[in-house]
């Protein structure tokens, strides 16, 4: 039997999310930002985000990665689905649901970073400190959490669970 215990809930994320939408507002005023999106996971964080930033010339792309067996972060990553238009010379922010042991942003960050954008800029959901094998710059930080399996809010644990409102940790009775 499994039961699922919220560790945030649907209130703090909305809260948090309004805030970090502020910051990149306030930080790309009068700006065309580009927000990388990147899939599956953040896609629930990327359009309450989305949402919450007051820049109509805010322009989106996503780029689907592949880096979790199960529960654990294999540190190989996968490109399932690039980017649809260059970033030359654009400012790019990378949207992430959680930053874990650092190696999927850090790969991220390093190929976009040979695309030659203006700027390159993190916003995270989540990090988890504890499972950092490499540094990474998070420049806009939701929550910094414990080392825990979190799910919900787009993120899944064998692709379930992903439409939960809030980030809940699944406990097995």
């Amino acid at each position: 039997m499994e039961q699922i215990v919220t560790y945030l809930s649907a209130e703090q994320i909305a809260e948090r999310v309004k805030a970090l939408a502020a910051e990149i507002q306030r930080d790309y005023e009068g700006k065309r930002p580009v927000l990388v999106i990147v899939l599956k996971g953040s896609f629930v964080f990327a359009a309450d985000l989305i949402r919450a930033i007051d820049l109509p010339s805010l322009r989106v792309d996503f780029l689907a990665v592949r880096s979790y067996e199960g529960t654990e972060s294999s540190g190989v990553v996968q490109i399932v689905n690039d980017l649809s238009r260059p970033i030359e010379e654009e400012d790019v922010i990378l949207v992430e649901d959680i930053v874990d042991t650092g190696l999927t942003i850090n790969y991220l960050l390093d190929l976009l970073q040979t695309r030659k954008p203006k700027t390159l800029k993190v916003c995270a959901l989540l990090h988890k400190p504890a499972r950092s094998r490499v540094a990474v710059p998070i420049d806009y930080l939701g929550f910094t959490i414990e080392d825990r399996f979190v799910i919900g809010y787009g993120l899944d644990f064998g692709e379930k669970y992903r439409g939960l409102p809030f980030l809940g940790v699944l406990q097995r009775a």
